[in-house]
């Protein structure tokens, strides 16, 4: 059973920076590419950046291009969301997404199967 722990969120001032992480389980991690998304009140879920299994491959939302920074480390079955710069309108709960091949690769609308319940960022003015 595939398993996508996030956590790293929390309450952040305008400029601030914050580390998510996603702790996977009960895949091949090595052989998985993930991506990071975010939902914010009362609108749709939105890409926010993506990494190859491979590790070498990344892209990212022009929202968040620049600021953030998606990693991954194989050894510990994680993924990471480094975020700075952090702005009001980056609040949202933001939620890990994995898939063996994510169809609408490098597209703003990449689609994964596997999904973590999410964890909060909220970002004051």
């Amino acid at each position: 059973q595939v398993r996508l722990v996030e956590s790293g969120g929390g309450l952040v001032q305008a400029g601030g920076s914050l580390r998510l992480s996603c702790a996977a389980s009960g895949l091949n991690f090595r052989t998985y590419a993930f991506g990071w998304f975010r939902q914010a009140p009362g609108k749709e879920r939105e890409f926010v950046a993506a990494i190859h299994w491979s590790g070498g491959r990344t892209y990212y939302a022009d929202s968040v291009k620049g600021r953030f920074t998606i990693s991954r480390d194989n050894a510990k079955n994680t993924v990471y969301l480094q975020m700075n710069s952090l702005k009001p309108e980056d609040t949202a709960v933001y939620h890990c997404a994995s898939d063996f091949a994510p169809t609408g690769w490098g597209t703003p609308a990449p689609r994964f199967e596997y999904w973590g319940q999410g964890t909060q960022v909220t970002v004051s003015s």
